[in-house]
């Protein structure tokens, strides 16, 4: 089952993998929303094999499954972030035209450092690493956030995504660790 787990977390990383080079021409939010629903999908699925691990025939593939939950928290934090984001703008009830759209310029990159950071951190059993990354974050954007332009919600709404999902990743790697 370590070994599903391992196939499963990494099919759950290949959609947003995928879209990352084409950043520039993002997709209708249907597609968005479809997207993210089959990798959470693909991570409970991952959840469950996980739960079943037993025996040490699997020994060799908890390497694997570290780096895979890894892997799957890095790149496939960006596609649930983006859909959620997507349809948190679209719904947004207060539009920020006459102050401009809000721009966080690094976002994806910030995004894809703070899931690795934030899984790293939980699976070496650190978890107060999780506030130091969480607080650098906040102050290294603190300047930016300070302007009613809706950047500070967006912020919020994506660093929220990034969190659940890269420890939902660390999660389903340490749970396959323990069977």
């Amino acid at each position: 089952m370590i070994i599903a787990a391992t196939v499963l977390l990494l099919l759950a990383a290949v959609p947003a993998a995928a879209s990352l080079p084409h950043r520039a021409a993002r997709p209708s939010l249907g597609l968005l929303n479809i997207t993210a629903l089959a990798q959470l999908a693909l991570l409970a699925a991952a959840g469950l094999c996980a739960l079943q691990v037993s025996g040490v025939d699997d020994d060799g593939w908890r390497p694997a499954l570290v780096i895979a939950a890894t892997a799957a928290a890095c790149l496939g934090g960006s596609g649930v972030s983006v859909a959620v984001l997507d349809t948190a703008t679209r719904f947004d009830a207060r539009p920020h035209a006459d102050q401009g759209p809000p721009v966080l310029r690094g976002g994806a990159w910030i995004g894809l450092l703070e899931r690795l950071a934030v899984a790293s951190t939980l699976l070496m059993g650190w978890p107060e690493g999780l506030a130091v990354v969480l607080a650098v974050k906040g102050l290294a954007r603190y300047s930016e956030l300070k302007h009613p332009n809706g950047a500070a919600e967006r912020f919020i709404i994506g660093t929220f995504c990034s969190v659940l999902w890269a420890s939902a990743c660390a999660g389903v790697a340490t749970l396959g660790l323990m069977g």
